[in-house]
């Protein structure tokens, strides 16, 4: 079983799907690793580290790709890739699939096997294969101190000689992996926190961790979650209720996080323009959806925003990139627990058990043909 490993080609992006102990575990299932030259480098993994793991270095990608069986990425290939890979190899990566349907078929013609990790299902023993829990993870504890970097002031209350200073105020805006660990972030470093969610289960959440829950608590709220544990999409009723609510909340605060995701859906609109002029002057916005087109109306992925009021509205493009040595680390160990039950521990070949769930629900295309349920033609 050979295994490539080819730098990644998105100019943001800063991971490696594998790092040099996940390729010795590779190795030990009885893989062949080839790494592309200076695929780590920006995690910082030089070449000699992954040598010395027992991994081959190759000069180009199409080179490391060359009769690879098993390809491990952190973004899925891109068309001009596709060429490189031979047919029937698997392919595992954060596919990012919906609203790029085009290029899932083109993986199709590529003649790949596609494994998208983001739809690992969330179950027990996929815990640990869980892309979206570790990279988010990260990126909620990186938009806090983005946060206290914009924010040019202190976070916690100091009392001085000179006089007191009083604690910064943040309030998160989605309570999933991202935004508990902005909150645990946040409070560790002395801040007065708030947060909100549309899922009645993350009320105790937010108060086991020393914040105030702030929400419209009425019957719509109390069913506003799916059986996998995403939020719903809320009525218009309750958007306007939740605005009204947020919105004078919002004029008090120093520093906001948004991390609100509806899976296959743009992300719900949760900060107006208005919303963002009632703020004061020094005030800063992340916005960690915004590569889903935003949480925030005013924010613009890439980029710094600077209002009229002097408002900063933050929208990072890879928020876990910018921890890539750890977001690394934990991404790669994501991927090696999802190809250890691919293999075959027998023959040490790549063998996938296409009736088991974990295959079935993160299956994108498979022998030519898009064969995920929710990208069949209508």
């Amino acid at each position: 079983m050979r295994v490539a490993i080819p730098a990644e080609t998105e100019a943001n992006e800063t991971r490696v799907a594998a790092t040099p102990d996940s390729i010795k575990k590779l190795i030990a299932l009885g893989a062949t690793v080839v790494v592309q030259s200076g695929a780590g480098m920006s995690s910082g993994i030089t070449d000699p580290d992954y040598v010395a793991a027992g991994a081959t270095l190759a000069g180009t990608a199409a080179e490391a790709l060359a009769d690879a069986d098993l390809v491990l990425k952190v973004r899925r290939p891109a068309a001009t890739e596709l060429s490189d890979y031979k047919r029937g190899a698997s392919v595992i990566a954060t596919m990012d699939p919906y609203g790029h349907e085009e290029a899932v078929a083109a993986m199709a013609d590529a003649g790949v096997n596609a494994f998208a990790m983001e739809f690992m299902p969330r179950i027990t023993r996929a815990q640990v294969m869980d892309v979206l829990s570790s990279q988010a993870n990260l990126a909620g504890y990186r938009a806090v101190i983005d946060g206290a970097a914009e924010y040019g002031r202190a976070l916690p209350m100091m009392m001085t000689a000179a006089g007191t200073v009083p604690a910064a105020r943040i309030f998160i805006m989605g309570v999933g992996v991202a935004g508990l660990q902005a909150i645990a972030t946040a409070r560790r470093l002395g801040a007065i926190v708030t947060a909100t969610d549309v899922r009645p289960a993350t009320k105790e959440q937010v108060e086991s961790l020393g914040a105030k829950f702030v929400a419209v608590e009425d019957d719509e709220f109390k069913q506003a979650e799916t059986a996998g544990g995403y939020a719903k999409e809320m009525s218009a009723d309750y958007k306007a209720k939740q605005a009204a609510l947020v919105s004078a909340h919002i004029a008090k605060q120093d520093i906001v996080i948004t991390t609100a995701l509806i899976p296959g859906r743009p992300a719900p609109r949760l900060i107006s323009a208005d919303m963002v002029h009632s703020m004061r002057a020094g005030s800063v916005i992340i916005d960690l959806a915004v590569e889903r087109g935003g949480n925030c109306e005013l924010a613009l992925p890439g980029e710094t925003v600077i209002t009229d009021n002097g408002v900063r509205i933050v929208g990072h493009l890879n928020v876990p990139g910018r921890l890539a040595a750890t977001a690394s680390s934990l991404y790669a160990r994501n991927l090696l627990a999802f190809v250890e039950t691919l293999v075959d521990k027998d023959t040490k070949g790549l063998a996938p058990k296409w009736d088991d769930e974990l295959v079935k629900a993160t299956l994108l295309t498979r022998d030519g043909a898009v064969v995920h349920p929710n990208f069949l033609p209508k």
